[in-house]
């Protein structure tokens, strides 16, 4: 039997993790778009370092995954935090949250580009009606789903 959402979200005792950013990386390409270059230092987190930036959007206010790493980077002190892994806790802890019944607002955090995660609980249509409901208004681009005007909205 596989791993429950809970214990997915587990600390990694080998994370925090600071690596110098190569090419061959997985994140590589998203992390370049935000500025860093081959060398820079990049920061793996565990998802316990994740929670408390999702736990702080408030009703009517949203964040993105690129925004919590960019937190986290600064705490760190480091150019960039990967958001290939943190895209990953970002829907660990979402499944999670529904799996324990999780007081947490995770269908606040969107991807990058204000579209909507179809990797979390009940898919992009859950995530959409959640929104609809604080007010937000969800837009349709090909297949796609995205806040409209989400930068407006983003948590400070």
């Amino acid at each position: 039997m596989g791993k429950t959402w809970q214990e997915k979200m587990a600390d990694k005792p080998s994370m925090p993790k600071i690596l110098k950013l190569e090419k061959g990386f997985p994140c590589y390409n998203a992390v370049h778009a935000q500025g860093a270059e081959a060398g820079d230092k990049v920061i793996l987190v565990n998802a316990s370092e994740i929670l408390p930036f999702m736990k702080r959007v408030p009703k009517g206010k949203l964040t993105t995954v690129g925004d919590i790493c960019k937190k986290i980077a600064y705490k760190h002190k480091v150019k960039v935090c990967c958001t290939l892994t943190s895209g990953i806790f970002v829907m660990t802890i979402a499944n999670a949250s529904e799996e324990v019944s999780l007081d947490l607002p995770y269908w606040r955090t969107l991807k990058n580009d204000g579209s909507l995660n179809d990797k979390y609980p009940g898919d992009t249509i859950a995530q959409k009606k959640l929104l609809e409901k604080e007010g937000h208004k969800v837009i349709q681009k090909g297949k796609r789903y995205l806040v409209q005007d989400f930068e407006k909205k983003l948590v400070k």
